[in-house]
């Protein structure tokens, strides 16, 4: 069995009521979101099932999870009484957004539906190069053909 230090977790944050904690590991091979009961005991449930997820946030009422896949922004629903449970991931939108080093550099309104981030500057490098030979005469032919 291995050890608790085996694996890389970080992101930990606490839910709204106090009683749950969001985190990323990489104990399934890549990085995913994980909740579990805090401060204990109680098993852990994986909240980024369909494509790995990093920098998770809570929203306000508890009742939902927020997480990066990819240039996705994901929720999950999450129910905590009588049992817990969670819904399936869904994608809110998509998008180019810088990433921080270390930790989340994204927030959620209260209400859930507006999302603060820094729009990433990184361009897709170009498909095709058109390389223009002699632009300058042929903008003299053009433009003294116009006259």
């Amino acid at each position: 069995m291995p050890s608790a230090w085996t694996f890389d977790e970080h992101a930990a944050t606490f839910s709204p009521d106090g009683r749950w904690l969001a985190y990323v590991s990489d104990e399934s091979g890549r990085s995913d979101v994980y909740i579990q009961p805090y401060p204990g005991p109680g098993g852990k449930w994986l909240v980024s099932t369909t494509g790995g997820g990093r920098d998770p946030v809570w929203s306000a009422d508890g009742r939902e999870i927020f997480y990066r896949e990819g240039d996705k922004m994901m929720a999950v629903g999450v129910q905590t009484q009588p049992t817990f449970s969670l819904g399936r991931p869904r994608a809110l939108f998509e998008g180019r957004y810088a990433e921080a080093e270390v930790g989340r550099n994204y927030d959620v309104s209260p209400d859930g539906r507006h999302f603060v981030m820094i729009r990433s500057d990184e361009a897709e490098p170009p498909v095709h190069l058109h390389v223009v030979l002699n632009w300058f005469e042929d903008l003299s032919a053009r433009t003294a053909a116009a006259r």
